[in-house]
């Protein structure tokens, strides 16, 4: 499978209702998409890294510190339409859509993404997910199930805790129990027929895209990672973040 693209792309828009313009918020004096950007530039299989956003505030700033930006339509009903109109790839282009609020992302992750894609010509999708470790992560709504086959495929993708503990309290060191990770890989075939597609009713009912995937037939690989990377949804976030990279070193 060699001669194929892999492509980074980073959906980023300027309207959050919890966080308005939150991609250029600065963390540590730089703006938060400008840390993802950075982390998707370290990782090695990518050939290109590209923002994708309708708003030219921060199509500017991404061109201000030397990245690449795409202008796309703003009436797009998700990121992930707004992600295969950036990328625009061929057939057999890898396309790995990477939040643009995770300034944390780690690129040995995009890279395993990559490369799961690139030696499993089966796999019309991968993604990551990690162990849940605490009860209220795992009844939380805003927290996604997701439930594997032995091959690491994934089977249902859920808000509500799956897999259900008939007989007694869920085993949350058994190693059923995983939350996902909102990083996607896609083959750009796949990826074209996916956004072709109106959401389905189970996408519906639980506000979750992946689902529009399974429901057509797509087979999405998981990988497990032990420590998922660190969302920003509010200005406490940013805070949080700041404070975890400054102890880090890493700012």
């Amino acid at each position: 499978m060699q001669g194929l693209k892999t492509i980074c792309v980073i959906p980023s828009r300027w309207g959050s209702t919890r966080f308005p313009g939150k991609s250029l918020h600065p963390i540590c004096g730089k703006p938060l998409v400008q840390w993802v950007v950075e982390a998707c530039r370290r990782a090695r299989l990518p050939d290109e890294t590209v923002v994708a956003t309708d708003d030219t505030r921060i199509a500017d700033a991404v061109a201000a510190f030397g990245g690449k930006a795409v202008m796309t339509r703003p009436d797009h009903p998700s990121g992930t339409d707004r992600v295969a109109e950036a990328a625009n790839a061929a057939d057999g282009d890898i396309v790995i859509n990477v939040q643009g609020d995770e300034p944390m992302i780690d690129p040995a992750l995009i890279d395993t993404l990559a490369e799961k894609m690139r030696s499993g010509a089966s796999w019309d999708m991968a993604t990551a997910v990690s162990p849940l470790k605490s009860a209220d992560d795992l009844a939380a709504k805003s927290v996604v199930k997701v439930v594997t086959a032995r091959d690491g495929a994934a089977m249902y993708f859920s808000r509500l805790p799956i897999p259900c503990n008939r007989d007694s309290s869920p085993d949350l060191e058994s190693g059923l129990y995983v939350r996902h990770l909102g990083i996607y890989a896609y083959r750009g075939a796949f990826l074209k027929r996916l956004v072709a597609e109106k959401p389905c009713a189970l996408e519906q009912a639980e506000k979750l895209e992946q689902l529009r995937a399974l429901w057509i037939g797509g087979r999405i690989a998981t990988v497990r990672v032990d420590d998922p990377a660190v969302g920003v949804d509010t200005p406490q976030d940013a805070e949080r973040i700041e404070k975890i990279m400054k102890e880090r070193g890493m700012a």
